[in-house]
């Protein structure tokens, strides 16, 4: 994953930015605190990378841009910028789906409300997660 090569580095800078611990970040994107670790592995053979959700995650809590934790400088072709299934030429096509983008993300941003019952939530035991499941009639 060439966009990924120094993810580990970036989110390690970023994190220690926000003088976070590997623990507060994990307790923010509701992950173990192993996993972060793994994330910031020095050895790719050790190392893991985030899914898509948690990458937005990471984003949110360390109030970066996605593009300051990719390599998304480092291209073939300077004009085009590669994601897996997604290929766009440095014209409005990309500032129209990155626009997009952006829109859909507002559009699932949960409120203040909202993050603080998840965080709750994430905190809470197996059974009281389980009650609250099933109140909510799932």
């Amino acid at each position: 994953m060439r966009y990924m090569e120094t993810f580990w580095q970036r989110l390690k800078d970023a994190r220690e930015a926000r003088q976070l611990s590997r623990r507060d970040l994990a307790e923010l994107c509701g992950v173990d605190q192993a996993v972060v670790t793994r994330w910031e592995h020095v050895d790719a053979r050790q190392r893991l990378y985030p899914a898509v959700d948690e990458l937005i995650d990471l984003c949110r809590h360390l109030e970066v841009p996605l593009e300051s934790l990719l390599d998304s400088e480092v291209s073939v072709n300077p004009g085009q910028l590669q994601l897996p299934g997604l290929a766009f030429s440095n014209t409005d096509e990309l500032t129209g789906a990155l626009d997009e983008l952006e829109r859909q993300f507002q559009r699932i941003q949960p409120s203040e409300e909202e993050a603080e019952l998840l965080r709750r939530f994430r905190k809470s035991t197996e059974e009281n997660r389980r009650m609250i499941v099933q109140l909510l009639g799932r």
